[in-house]
């Protein structure tokens, strides 16, 4: 028994759509997997929701604790992970360190998604 097997022309053009845009460059994507790892974790989301919806988007790290039910070190870790993405900056008064959201830095992602 003869089977024929169906031809597809591959010379009838492109099979993809052509760029329109630049894309990510390899440090560019480097960069963005560290903000996004920092952001893909429940608790470092709700710590920064909790700030950002802070008065003047500023919290004590002795204010965040209790709402996320964990230790002062293992919050204290989760801000440090999102001061050194470039979502929060910290300042020190006293004993107590505070977190301020850095104006623009969720923009920043949103714009290297979309590519504008």
């Amino acid at each position: 028994m003869t089977t024929m097997l169906e031809l597809t022309d591959v010379t009838a053009g492109a099979c993809c759509t052509p760029l329109v845009r630049e894309p990510l460059s390899a440090a560019e994507a480097e960069h963005l997997a560290t903000t996004m790892k920092a952001l893909a974790d429940p608790t470092r989301l709700r710590l920064l929701s909790i700030v950002a919806a802070s008065a003047n988007a500023e919290a004590c790290v002795c204010d965040l604790i209790e709402p996320v039910g964990l230790s002062q070190p293992t919050v204290s870790h989760h801000l440090k992970i999102l001061t050194t993405a470039g979502f929060l900056t910290r300042s020190k008064r006293g004993t107590w360190a505070y977190f301020t959201l850095v104006p623009g830095a969720l923009d920043r992602v949103s714009r290297l998604l979309v590519g504008s």
